[in-house]
């Protein structure tokens, strides 16, 4: 009698709907002696999960839809032959386990910069700036940030500065119950500080274009919740937490290439150009096998599972349950279909001279006040080393929420982009000329986390008990980073392989790096809403009691 995965590795299996004619099926030689784990999905989630479990003896496999797994996926250059990366991603303080890993690596140079102020802009000129705060002495948090920040030049008058005091104390309760989540996770941003009397000069010109580039949505459009989260490890929690460096190359070359590298030599192996299109099931409702095709040559190929990790975002996930029945069966994963992705806009331009701008880091505000965008933009010449000697500066310019802008050509968005450099710093950019430049357009690229959304996000373990969910989108989980962080994601891959060497009794566990405790009189003032919630929810449950 033939098993249920033999006879998935002996059958011919079709193309997807779109070709007709029969595809042919190869299958992924394994070792009997190791457990074989499948990840799908590259990036900081399934590298982390990749690295880990190569390290402790598994058979890894990582498919990854894009050609060039870790680097530039579609190898993108301007029409010169300068390379391209994918937008600019900061490294933020409370990034211990990247950190961790960048010295495990033992790169030959440290690949990131020193800590970096940043500028915030209205077309009105500049707002304020984000200092760098470990530089300065530390006082407990909220006091630091407001005391440090009050001799700055700020465009908000004290008066509009103050009116945001009501809003920092949500960041007490709303984690006291879940019920006390729920509520603020279905009510958005904007009403939230609405809500706290906070003015609209400092909605408009400070919180709203944190968020913009924090989230990717204005706060109409995003959870209360989640922007709590977000805020609080990124900039709230500690003194120093929104202190930010940036990668002095791409993130590809400087750091996913070696990564890569140690996946490797440990045995891994990491296939770009692979969709998965099935999943074969065995009696006891585990994963046993993994179906991807070659999206160059249409080979399906047959990869044997012991464990599968999904390290993908919503989009990945999406097409997934819609083409596995498997998944389109099971509730869980029917629940991330009502779940949306935000559009992507990244920019880079050449200019024929060197320009001194006032910050390397800029966040940009009501620029784009029909597309409802938010931008950045950042003087390489400044954080990456191969620019630092350039006769010319180079700019790298992105865009968030920027579904409007998706359908502009090249040239509108260059002269968008050249237009508000103008706008923020005349004296620099004016007169220059654009030698070259490169528009990347990355449509449903990243979460939207939409009031309501934290019902529809899944845990990391699911009902298959050998499949689990990576990536800075799932939810449970038990640390610190929040929001769209690269340091969130990479925490999930290593607890993703943790729940694998649970699972399959092979190996040691991943150490994670929690962020730094609550500061004592957060703790304090976090402990009485609890427990005053405790008091509320138990005389509310009461007093409903009476009325049925």
């Amino acid at each position: 009698m033939i098993s249920g995965q033999k006879r998935l590795l002996l059958q011919t299996t079709r193309r997807p709907a779109c070709c007709s004619r029969r595809a042919r099926v190869q299958v992924k030689a394994v070792s009997e002696h190791q457990k074989n784990v499948v990840i799908v999905g590259q990036g900081w989630a399934g590298f982390g999960a990749a690295k880990h479990l190569s390290e402790q003896g598994y058979n890894v496999t990582l498919l990854e839809a894009s050609p060039n797994p870790g680097g530039l996926a579609s190898g993108w250059r301007t029409a010169s032959g300068r390379e391209v990366e994918a937008g600019m991603k900061g490294f933020w303080y409370q990034y211990k386990n990247i950190f961790a890993l960048l010295e495990e690596l033992e790169l030959s140079e440290w690949p990131l910069t020193s800590w970096t102020t940043s500028g915030f802009w209205s077309p009105r000129g500049l707002v304020t700036e984000a200092p760098v705060f470990s530089t300065l002495p530390r006082l407990p948090t909220l006091v630091g940030q407001f005391v440090h920040t009050f001799p700055l030049y700020w465009s908000l008058s004290l008066e509009d500065r103050l009116t945001m005091l009501p809003f920092l104390t949500t960041f007490i309760d709303f984690k006291s119950s879940e019920a006390t989540y729920e509520r603020y996770d279905k009510m958005s941003a904007y009403e939230l500080f609405k809500l706290c009397g906070v003015s609209k000069a400092a909605y408009e010109e400070f919180l709203k274009p944190t968020l913009l580039v924090g989230l990717f949505a204005p706060p109409e459009q995003i959870s209360a919740a989640t922007m709590l989260e977000t805020l609080y490890f990124y900039a709230l929690a500690h003194q120093n937490d929104f202190d930010v460096c940036w990668c002095k190359g791409t993130i590809a070359e400087r750091i996913f290439s070696p990564l890569i590298r140690r996946i490797e030599a440990k045995g891994g192996s990491i296939v770009g150009s692979r969709v998965v299109t099935g999943l074969e099931l065995g009696e006891n409702g585990e994963v046993t096998a993994v179906k991807a095709m070659d999206k160059d040559t249409g080979l399906d190929t047959i990869y044997p599972a012991d464990a599968l990790v999904f390290a993908i975002g919503v989009g990945g996930m999406q097409k997934l349950v819609s083409s596995c029945p498997q998944l389109a069966s099971l509730p869980e994963f029917r629940a991330t279909m009502n779940l949306k992705s935000l559009d992507v806009v990244a920019t880079r331009i050449w200019l024929d001279k060197k320009v001194n701008t006032k910050y390397p880091a800029n966040v940009l505000s009501g620029f784009e006040p029909v597309a409802g965008a938010g931008a950045t933009y950042f003087h390489l010449n400044d954080l990456q080393d191969e620019y630092r000697d350039a006769p010319g500066s180079v700019i790298t310019a992105d865009f968030y929420n920027a579904a409007a802008l998706l359908p502009l050509s090249d040239q509108d968005i260059v002269d968008r982009v050249k237009g508000h450099l103008e706008t923020c710093e005349p004296a620099a950019f004016k007169g220059t000329q654009v030698l070259d430049s490169a528009v990347l357009r990355f449509p449903k690229a990243v979460t939207h986390f939409s009031p309501g959304s934290h019902q529809y996000r899944p845990y990391q373990n699911t009902s298959i008990p050998n499949l689990f969910v990576a990536g800075d989108w799932v939810k449970g989980v038990l640390h610190g980073a929040n929001g769209l962080s690269q340091e969130r994601a990479y925490v999930t891959g290593l607890i993703a392989a943790n729940l694998v060497v649970d699972r399959l009794g092979m190996g040691s566990r991943a150490r994670i790096l929690d962020t730094e405790p609550d500061e004592p009189h957060i703790q304090i003032a976090k402990e009485a809403a609890r427990q005053a919630r405790m008091v509320i929810e138990s005389l509310e449950s009461a007093a409903g009691n009476r009325r049925m």
